[in-house]
C-alpha cells in the first residue's frame, strides 16, 4: 500500500526528506508559541497571533492549530510487498512515548501484527503532516481520532482490494493481525499481497468508515507495548540531535551576550584563532528586543571538533555593551513584585463583592508566595546540524516544532519553504526549550557564511542555563476568608508575572489571557466570592514556555492557600479543599472568560466532579488521616490543567537538621481514557520528581542582568536520594471512551511542588511561601514555629 519509499529502519528518528508541497503557508500558530511569522519587506516580522487574544478561538482543538490535522492514511502508513508496515511519526519524541504511541493507534485500527511495524519520523511540513509542533500536551489529545481513522482507512482498503480481487462482498472479509481472510471460501492473504492494489483505491470517506469499539482494541489501553525506540535507547544506538554527523561538517559554538540585549561592542579574535582546530571567528549578528526565535548574536568560533571551538571560544577578548537590562537583579524584583501585589491591579475577573466580603470577615489571610524564574535543563543541550546555501537549507536538529524551524529557517535564508528540510532527531529532553528554534537558526547563518559547508553547532550546559528562555518569575498574594461554618467566602488572588507574549513583541507587562487561563480564570471552584487581578510586571530576560508553564505558579499559590485557610479555620485541609472546589458540577468555561487551552467548552468544561474524584483517590491512596508523629506529615493539592485532573498527596519526613525525606508520593490523574497507560504513568513519576526537585532547589537569579546559576553545581536537580521512596499512580477513568481525551506531559507537574509544602507544615508547623526550599528547614524543631 502507498509504494512511494517510505521506508526505513524500525524505529529511525530522522529519515532522509521527502519531497514539500510547493503552497506552504506561513506560520500562524495559535498554540503558547503564539507569533506570526512572515517576510515582509526583505525582513522577518513578527507579531502577536489571535492566541493571545482575549477571545476564545472559533475553532477548537486541532483543527485551530496550523496545518490542522490529518487522516489521510496516504500519508501516514506504507505497507510492502513483504508485509512490512511503515507508520510515519509526526510529532517529537522526548521521552513522552509518542513515537510509541501515534504508531500504535494506527496500527491498533489497521489490525497490524506489531512485530512487523517499523516507525519513521516525518520532516517538517505542516501543510503536508497537520500541526506538528509538540507542546501543550496535545499530541495524543488532538490526534487520536485523525489517527483511528487513517487506520481503520487503511484496512478497508485492504479489505476492498481483497474483495476485489477475490470477487466476494467486502463485508464478509475480515482483517486481523496482518492477515485478510474470507471464511466462506477459506481464502486467506497477508497484507502485502494486496498493498499495492489497496494503495490504488479512494481513501474510504468518514461515513463510510467502520471504528473499532473500545473492547476490540488490541493495543490501545493495554499498556502492553514497550518504546519503539527501547532498545536503541539502552544499547547507545539512539540518534539524538547532539549526535548528527554530516561528511564535510565543521563544528561551532557562540559567545552570547550573558544580559538580554546585549551586543558585541568590540571583539579581538587573535588569541582564538591561535588555538590548535579552530578556523574561523565570526560575527553573529543579533536580533532586537522583542528577539523571538532569532539568535542573541555575538561572536562565533568554527573549528575541527567541538573541544577546540569550545577552547578557541574561551581565548576571545569581548567587550559588551549589555543593553537596556544591565541592572535587572532578582532581588530588587521581587520587592518591585511585592509593591505591585499590594495594591489594586488590573481586573481580570469577579464574580460575588470580594472586597466587601473580606472586610466583613473575622477569620482571613492574607499571604503572598514567591517562584523564581527556571531553567529548562533538559539532559541534551540545544544541538544542530544546518547545511544551507543559495540554493537550499537543510536541518538535522533536537527541535519540538519543526515546521516553525523551517518557517524560520526560511524567513532568515530567504528562501522558499519548500526548499527548506527540517530532519526531526530525538529529542534528550524538551520541556518547552526545544520549540525555540535559536540554535537552528544559529547554525543556519554560519553555514550560509561559510559558503554552504555543514556546521554542527552545539550549546553547552553553561550557554543553555546562562541564555535559557526562563520560566517566569513569579509573585503571588491571596486574600482569602472563611464564613462562620469555616467554609470558603471570598478569595482574591493578585498574580504578578512577566508575560510569555513579551518575547515576541511589545511588553504587555501584565499576563496576556491564555496564561491566565491556567490555574486562575479556569479554576473550578466554589468560593462565592472570588476575583482574580493582574498587576503589573515587566520582562527583563527572555520568558518562553516552560512545562506546565504558568500553572506553576498559579497552583502553588492558590493550593498552599487552601490549606492556610482551612488551617485558619481549624479544618482537615483535605475536607477544606473538598469545599473550596465544591459539589460535582461543570462549569461553562465561556462563563469564566478562560481560553480552555484552545478546546471546545462544551466538550471540555471544567468538571469540579472530576477534580473532587482525583483529591478523593490520592488521599486515599495514601491513607489520608492517620496519625503521624512530630516530623512527618502529609500534604495534598490538586489542579486541572489541560483540560486533565491531577491530585497529589505527599508525606514527607523532616530530621533535625532540615534534611527533608519523601517516604511516598500519591499521584492520581484523570486524563481520560489512557491510549498508552505505561506512558501516562511514567510521565505522572516524572513530573512527581521533576516537581519535587523543582520545590527543593530549582531557582535562577539574575544580578547585573545576568542570570547567577550556569550549570549543575549551582542549579541543582535531584539526585536519586532525594527521590521518593515509592510513587503510586492512581489511574481514574482510564476506560471510559465516552470522554474526550485530555492532556498527560504536563499536568502532573503544577499540584507537586503545593503537596510538599503543604506536607511540610503538617510535619513542622512552618510554612514555606518562596521556593526554592532550601535551607528553610534548617533548626525547625528547635526554632519551635507554629504557624507562619
Amino acid at each position: 500500500m502507498m509504494p512511494d519509499g517510505l521506508d526505513g529502519p524500525r524505529g529511525a528518528a530522522a529519515a532522509p526528506a521527502e519531497a514539500h508541497d510547493a503552497d506552504a503557508q506561513p506560520i500562524v500558530n495559535v498554540s503558547r508559541r503564539a507569533f506570526l511569522l512572515g517576510l515582509g519587506a526583505g525582513a522577518l516580522v513578527l507579531a502577536v497571533a489571535p492566541a493571545l487574544a482575549a477571545d476564545p478561538p472559533r475553532r477548537y482543538g486541532g483543527d485551530g492549530m496550523p496545518g490542522g490535522l490529518k487522516d489521510d492514511p496516504r500519508l501516514f502508513v506504507a505497507i510492502a510487498a513483504d508485509g512490512t508496515v511503515t507508520i510515519l511519526n509526526h510529532r517529537a519524541e522526548m521521552g513522552q512515548g509518542v513515537r510509541t504511541s501515534v504508531p500504535m493507534i494506527i496500527a491498533d485500527e489497521l489490525e497490524a501484527d506489531w512485530a512487523r511495524v517499523q516507525v519513521r519520523q516525518a520532516p517538517g511540513d505542516e501543510t503536508k503532516y497537520g500541526n506538528q509542533n509538540t507542546d501543550g500536551s496535545r499530541s495524543i489529545r488532538h490526534n487520536f481520532e485523525p489517527l483511528r481513522r487513517a487506520g481503520a482507512a487503511a484496512r478497508q482498503m485492504l479489505i476492498a482490494a481483497a474483495a476485489a480481487s477475490w470477487k466476494v462482498p467486502a463485508a464478509e472479509i475480515v482483517a486481523e493481525q496482518h492477515v485478510l481472510t474470507h471464511a466462506g471460501s477459506g481464502r486467506r492473504a497477508g497484507y502485502g499481497e494486496f498493498a499495492a492494489a489497496a494503495a490504488a483505491l479512494p481513501v474510504p470517506s468518514g461515513e463510510a468508515l467502520k471504528l473499532k469499539q473500545p473492547a476490540q482494541f488490541r493495543y490501545i489501553g493495554k499498556g502492553r507495548i514497550g518504546g519503539i525506540d527501547n532498545r536503541d535507547i539502552v544499547s547507545g544506538k539512539a540518534q539524538y540531535g547532539i549526535d548528527t554527523r554530516v561528511p564535510g561538517m565543521v563544528y561551532a559554538v557562540v559567545a552570547r551576550p550573558p544580559v538580554y540585549g546585549g551586543r558585541v561592542k568590540r571583539h579581538d579574535a587573535a588569541a582564538a584563532l591561535k588555538v590548535p582546530g579552530v578556523l574561523k571567528v565570526l560575527p553573529l549578528d543579533g536580533a532586537p528586543i522583542p528577539s523571538a526565535f532569532f539568535p542573541l548574536g555575538g561572536v562565533a568560533v568554527v573549528a575541527e571538533n567541538t573541544w577546540a571551538a569550545i577552547e578557541g571560544r574561551k581565548a576571545l577578548q569581548i567587550e559588551w555593551d549589555h543593553g537596556p537590562n544591565a541592572g535587572y537583579d532578582s532581588q530588587r524584583y521581587r520587592a518591585a513584585l511585592e509593591t505591585a501585589s499590594r495594591a489594586e491591579g488590573q481586573l481580570v475577573y469577579e464574580r460575588g463583592a470580594t472586597y466587601a466580603e473580606l472586610a466583613k470577615a473575622e477569620r482571613k489571610i492574607a499571604v503572598e508566595y514567591y517562584v523564581p524564574h527556571l531553567a529548562h535543563a533538559p539532559m541534551e543541550p540545544p544541538a544542530a546540524v544546518v547545511r544551507a546555501d543559495a540554493d537550499g537549507a537543510e536541518a538535522w536538529a533536537c527541535v519540538q516544532a519543526p515546521q516553525a524551524t523551517r518557517a524560520l529557517l526560511a524567513g532568515l535564508l530567504k528562501l522558499p519553504e519548500e526548499r527548506v528540510t527540517i530532519h526531526q532527531t530525538l529529542l534528550g529532553g524538551g520541556f518547552g526549550r526545544k520549540s525555540k528554534p535559536d540554535f537552528v537558526a544559529e547554525a543556519a547563518v554560519l553555514s550560509r557564511a561559510l559558503d554552504g559547508k555543514p556546521v554542527k553547532l552545539t550549546w553547552t550546559r553553561e550557554d543553555d542555563i546562562v541564555n535559557d528562555y526562563f520560566h517566569t518569575v513569579s509573585l503571588e498574594r491571596i486574600e482569602a476568608a472563611v464564613d462562620a461554618a469555616g467554609k470558603p467566602l471570598a478569595w482574591l488572588h493578585r498574580s504578578a508575572a512577566p508575560s510569555i507574549a513579551s518575547l515576541f513583541g511589545p511588553d504587555p507587562k501584565h499576563q496576556r489571557d491564555f496564561e491566565l487561563g491556567q490555574g486562575l480564570t479556569d479554576l473550578a471552584t466554589a468560593v462565592p466570592h472570588y476575583r482574580v487581578e493582574n498587576p503589573e510586571a515587566p520582562a527583563h530576560t527572555r520568558i518562553g514556555w516552560f512545562r506546565s508553564v504558568y500553572n506553576i505558579p498559579h497552583a502553588f499559590a492558590t493550593q498552599s492557600a487552601v490549606a492556610e485557610l482551612a488551617h485558619a479555620a481549624g479544618r482537615d485541609p483535605k475536607d477544606f479543599l473538598l469545599d473550596f472546589i465544591g459539589p460535582a458540577r461543570t462549569i461553562d468555561p465561556v462563563s469564566m472568560k478562560t481560553p480552555n487551552y484552545g478546546e471546545d467548552p462544551a466538550r471540555y468544561p471544567l468538571d469540579a466532579g472530576r477534580l473532587r474524584r482525583v483529591a478523593e483517590v490520592a488521599a486515599q491512596g495514601a491513607g489520608w488521616g492517620r496519625t503521624l508523629p512530630r516530623g512527618k506529615g502529609l500534604g495534598i493539592a490538586a489542579h486541572r490543567s489541560f483540560v486533565s485532573y491531577v491530585a497529589v498527596v505527599v508525606e514527607v519526613e523532616v530530621g533535625d537538621d532540615g534534611t527533608l525525606s519523601i517516604p511516598r508520593v500519591d499521584i492520581a490523574v484523570d486524563c481520560g481514557p489512557q491510549v498508552n497507560p505505561e506512558r501516562v504513568r511514567s510521565q505522572m513519576e516524572g513530573a512527581v520528581i521533576q516537581g519535587l526537585g523543582l520545590a527543593a532547589t530549582g531557582e535562577i537569579r539574575f544580578a547585573e542582568g545576568r542570570a547567577v546559576q550556569s550549570n549543575f553545581h549551582d542549579y541543582l536537580l535531584p539526585r536519586i536520594d532525594a527521590a521518593p521512596r515509592a510513587i503510586h499512580v492512581h489511574a481514574v477513568g482510564a476506560d471510559d471512551y465516552a470522554r474526550p481525551l485530555g492532556g498527560v506531559g504536563e499536568p502532573g507537574l503544577p499540584p507537586v511542588a503545593p503537596a510538599l509544602t503543604n506536607a511540610i507544615f503538617a510535619a513542622t508547623g512552618q510554612r514555606i511561601r518562596s521556593l526554592p526550599i532550601g535551607r528553610q528547614l534548617a533548626g525547625w524543631r528547635d526554632a519551635g514555629k507554629a504557624d507562619g
